[in-house]
Order: C-alpha cells, then sequence, then structure tokens
C-alpha cells in the first residue's frame, strides 16, 4: 500500500529546501567577507617593526584609551567610552593622504627622563565632530552629541578650546607608556593644512593608531595617532635598556653581581705529574707490579690543570692522610701558551699519574 503524502509536508519540505538554501548562501558570503579581513603585504616596502613590539604598542594605547576616558569623562562630564580600533605599521603618506587642507592636527614633542628630546614630533588627529561635542559642554552646552563636517574648520574661538583639548590629550600620553618606559610629550604646536607638513618623509616607516570614540551611542568618532619610526625606535629601545637593568644586566652595576656568582662555582682541578706515550701492545701485556719510568724524579713539580689549561705548580705531599699538592708557583699566561705550543699539556694522550 503506497503511502500519500499531504499538502503540509509538501510546504514544511519546501520550506527547509529553502532555509538550506539561504543558509549555504549566507556561509558563502561570510566566507567571503573573512577573506576581505586580510590586508596585502606591500614587498617593496617591507615592514620595520616585528609582530611583539606592535603587540607592545598595542597594549601600550589600551591603557592610554582607559585613561583618556577617565579624563575626558571627568573634565567635561561627559559620556564617551574610548577604545583601540587598529594598531599597525604603514608610511606617513597613509596618514597624511586621507586629511584635507580644512583639518588641524597637534604636534607633540616626546621627552626622556634625561630631558632629551626627540627628532621627530608625535601627531594626533582628533575628529571635528568630538572636538566640537567637547566645546559645546566646555561652554555649558546639553549632553547631545554634535555632528559637523569631516572638512570643518574650527573659528579662531574653537581653535583655542581645541587646544587645550589635545593638551589633556597629548599629557595623557605618559600614563599609557609608563608601565613599559617613562617618557613625556608635550604639545609643540597646532599645524593646519598638514599636506605642507615637511618634518617626515612620505615613504618614511610610522605607527599608525586608530581609536574610536563612543559618544554615549549617539555617534562615533575618531582619533588618529601617528608615530614616526624614528620616535618608535627611541621608544623601544627605552624599553629594552629599562628591562636590562630591572634583570640585573646594566654594565655598570654588573660587575660585583657577576663575580659573587663566580666565587661560588666549583671547579676540577687535576694534579699531574708527568705524561707518557706507550705502545698499545706494552699497556696489553701489562701486570700488577710492573714499573713505568716517567723520565721524573718522583719529588719533582706537579701542574696543577684547571680544565684543560695549566694554572699552578706544587710538590706533592699528604695532609691528613690523603694525598695532597702543596702550591707553589703560578703559571703565567706566557707560559701556558708555551706549553700548549709545544702539546705538552695534551692530556687527550694516555698517560700514567
Amino acid at each position: 500500500m503506497a503511502d500519500t503524502v499531504s499538502q503540509d509536508q509538501i510546504n514544511e519540505l519546501l520550506r527547509t529546501m529553502q532555509v538550506q538554501k539561504a543558509a549555504k548562501q549566507e556561509s558563502g558570503n561570510s566566507g567571503q567577507r573573512e577573506k576581505t579581513k586580510y590586508s596585502k603585504y606591500d614587498f617593496y616596502s617591507p615592514r620595520k617593526f616585528t609582530k611583539d613590539k606592535m603587540k607592545i604598542l598595542t597594549s601600550a594605547f589600551e591603557n592610554y584609551a582607559r585613561v583618556i576616558t577617565s579624563q575626558l569623562n571627568g573634565i567635561f562630564r561627559v559620556s564617551t567610552e574610548i577604545t583601540v580600533k587598529d594598531v599597525q605599521e604603514g608610511r606617513y603618506y597613509e596618514f597624511v593622504g586621507k586629511l584635507s587642507e580644512n583639518d588641524s592636527i597637534t604636534l607633540a614633542d616626546a621627552y626622556t627622563q634625561e630631558k632629551n628630546k626627540a627628532k621627530v614630533p608625535l601627531m594626533m588627529y582628533v575628529t571635528p565632530g568630538l572636538v566640537i561635542t567637547l566645546v559645546t559642554h566646555m561652554l555649558g552646552g546639553g549632553d547631545e552629541a554634535v555632528h559637523v563636517e569631516e572638512d570643518y574648520r574650527y573659528s579662531d574661538v574653537e581653535l583655542a578650546l581645541y587646544g587645550r583639548i589635545v593638551d589633556y590629550m597629548i599629557q595623557a600620553l605618559k600614563d599609557g607608556f609608563a608601565n613599559y618606559v617613562n617618557i613625556e610629550f608635550q604639545v609643540q604646536r597646532i599645524a593646519q593644512n598638514p599636506s605642507l607638513l615637511q618634518d617626515i618623509g612620505l615613504d618614511e616607516a610610522v605607527a599608525l593608531i586608530t581609536l574610536n570614540a563612543d559618544m554615549a551611542g549617539l555617534g562615533t568618532e575618531t582619533i588618529q595617532i601617528c608615530l614616526p619610526g624614528t620616535l618608535l625606535e627611541m621608544i623601544f629601545r627605552l624599553m629594552d635598556s629599562h628591562r636590562n637593568i630591572g634583570r640585573g644586566f646594566a654594565f655598570e652595576d654588573n660587575q660585583e653581581t657577576i663575580m659573587e656568582h663566580l666565587r661560588m662555582s666549583q671547579l676540577q682541578i687535576t694534579g699531574q705529574l708527568a705524561t707518557v706515550e706507550l705502545d698499545l701492545k706494552d699497556i696489553y701485556h701489562l701486570r700488577p707490579g710492573d714499573v713505568i719510568d716517567l723520565n721524573k724524579p718522583r719529588n719533582g713539580d706537579v701542574k696543577l690543570f684547571i680544565g684543560k689549561r695549566p694554572w699552578f705548580t706544587g710538590k706533592m705531599g699528604t695532609y691528613k692522610k690523603n694525598v695532597a699538592v702543596r702550591i707553589s708557583d703560578r703559571i703565567n699566561k706566557d707560559d701556558r701558551e708555551m706549553t700548549e705550543e709545544n702539546g705538552q699539556m695534551d692530556i687527550e694522550k694516555p698517560k700514567v699519574l
């Protein structure tokens, strides 16, 4: 008896087929989206900094994002969350090429603990929407986010207030790097029309840091920071030197530490009265009681070897019923080298003590 298929079963089967088809299309689209996440590597412009260095830089700016979020919310009484969006190595033209003539960027000098100034400045660009929102709060405005055009040109009053805002942001960089190196940043000047800046070559390697500023869900603005390669090299060099000092490897302080470890080390000392060469057949026929002539008096000097090098000479005797050697002289460096050249210290040869 044949089974009959109802209309409901047919509809359910068609619906299942449509769901499976949609799922396959979605998986295909997601696979295509995942492929687009990979960035192309330019072999004509090889990377200058390792992934480990960039991870350290990412960690430093994550600390900075937390610090600047707290400061902006406390000073300007806004609800803003700043997070790290991207940290990557690039070229300077990738940073300056995205800016327009009306944009304003902040140049900041970096100073080390010894008050040494970096040769090239750090550059920071803050989108006008974030700046105008903070300016509005400084002047008693409401809690809403202000949206402006990307190529917005600041007025003289806004530019003066903009200088105060970025001064807080630049000084907070010290706290971001505090876990790795002691370095301070100070605002040098605010430059308009960034394309006219000539401090850095267009092809110079830089670190490009992008921060997202979420203003309570009312809008998202961006903070872009450009760290020139020369400044990055100085920062990483300071990190490495401080790490070595923390481990006790500072060149000016390590002599006594090394000597303390050497004083407690143990070395094997071998006493050698003389050496003699025998044929294999003579060694084979040796019996208890046989005498081997060493061509040296029994009270002759004994050489004391440390490792494979002779260091002392002495006389063989006894001490508390044990065989001992009393050191009588120290072999200087020239005598040791002469002994090695004459082949008198070849301890690999068969010998009888």
